[in-house]
């Protein structure tokens, strides 16, 4: 995989600011002097765009935008953390520290013996492997998805909040449910049909498919908290980005490859994990690139009819009962 030509194209497709961001998140600035007193309905700019009218406690906007931008450096940090200095750390030193240990250990004990002290070996490494991968890396795991899932949505909640304002829910909880199910189901699907492509017998062409499908799948993760919190449904948010697939195939590839870098399922989502939340960020702050090519890149219709299909029985078998 040509990991130069993925930045390549990322760079050229995709506007990524996220010094400014950072910048604009963590140093708001006000237009007023320092020897300067604001009146009562004087309106002040912050860095950022963002324009508030004083009524006598400017402070208090201030400390709303505050609140926003060290909850997202707060959380991408977090992020990091956790799934770079516990998780991803643990399975370092188990990898490289505890397994070479105990092997080193076994030739000491079994000098006389090396035959015997590799048998010894091949019985205790799969054993420890398994009962660490049990007892340790798959509940952490499982426990690190579930935490993340709620910074990532508070990353983007925050990030959409100090942008845009207040998000623009959808009319109705039952429209807010069923969008975020068919989401769901929407994207399980698409990252099966792309495990299935990757499957072509012609090996480039399949690998080629597999992260054009991963492109775009990280990139609609990305744009999709800004999208649900702007009121987009969802064939609204997936036509966006068939209509403009070269700018999201761009966005969304440095993610694709380096976590296809990775042997491990385990530290490719470690490494998914800690870069998500800059993507998000960015995909928050970005102007996707429009217009750029006439024809669509329908790789998600296929998976949407499965999707009617499942919930137009699934809801049909209700009505029944």
């Amino acid at each position: 995989m040509d990991t130069q030509y993925g930045h390549s194209v990322f760079r050229s497709h995709c506007h990524w600011p996220l010094g400014s961001t950072f910048d604009q998140l963590i140093f708001p600035h006000i237009c007023f002097s320092a020897d300067s007193s604001p009146e009562i309905g004087d309106s002040c700019r912050v860095k950022g765009g963002m324009e508030l009218r004083t009524t006598g406690f400017i402070v208090v906007g201030l400390y709303e935008l505050s609140a926003s931008e060290s909850k997202v450096l707060r959380r991408t940090l977090q992020c990091c953390a956790l799934n770079g200095g516990v998780f991803w750390a643990s399975i370092l030193i188990f990898d490289f520290g505890l397994l070479p240990f105990v092997k080193y250990l076994l030739t000491v004990i079994f000098g006389h013996s090396p035959g015997m002290g590799l048998t010894v070996w091949s019985w205790i490494q799969p054993f420890l492997s398994l009962t660490f991968g049990t007892i340790w890396v798959l509940p952490l795991f499982l426990l690190s998805r579930i935490v993340n899932s709620l910074w990532f949505q508070d990353i983007a909640d925050s990030a959409y909040r100090y942008r845009q304002g207040r998000p623009l829910l959808l009319s109705s909880v039952s429209k807010l449910i069923a969008d975020t199910l068919f989401s769901v189901l929407v994207q399980a699907l698409f990252l099966g049909q792309g495990m299935l492509v990757s499957k072509v017998p012609l090996p480039p062409l399949g690998d080629i498919l597999a992260l054009v499908h991963m492109c775009l799948l990280y990139a609609l993760y990305a744009f999709e908290y800004k999208w649900f919190n702007m009121g987009w449904e969802l064939h609204r948010r997936l036509t966006f980005i068939e209509g403009n697939w070269p700018y999201f195939l761009g966005f969304g590839m440095p993610l694709a490859v380096l976590t296809q870098m990775p042997n491990s399922y385990f530290v490719s989502g470690c490494v998914f994990s800690i870069l998500f939340p800059l993507f998000i960020v960015s995909g928050n702050e970005a102007e996707p690139v429009t217009g750029v090519c006439d024809c669509q890149l329908k790789l998600f219709s296929p998976v949407i009819a499965i999707a009617n299909t499942l919930f137009n029985k699934t809801i049909g078998r209700v009505n029944k009962r």
